[in-house]
């Protein structure tokens, strides 16, 4: 049962982390679009900054979800061993 749920998190946790990777690219592909559509400098210094706060949030949370599953592991593994 505990193995089940171990596997449970980290699978939650691969979904979560494919996801974010998805929108992220979406996200990228269609700010390079209106950049290439509209050329204008503001947009451009615009689209840059929103892309590296997209880039660093998904970076942020990808390493707490990572956190995240070594901790539930790791646990998992201490009271597999108490048992």
């Amino acid at each position: 049962m505990i193995r089940s749920a171990v596997t449970v998190v980290v699978v939650e946790a691969a979904v979560v982390v494919l996801v974010i990777l998805v929108v992220l690219i979406v996200v990228v592909i269609m700010l390079i679009i209106v950049v290439v559509v509209v050329a204008e400098v503001v947009v451009v210094v615009v689209v840059v900054v929103v892309v590296v706060i997209v880039v660093v949030v998904v970076v942020v949370v990808v390493v707490v979800v990572v956190v995240a599953v070594v901790v539930v592991v790791a646990v998992v593994a201490v009271v597999d061993k108490i048992r």
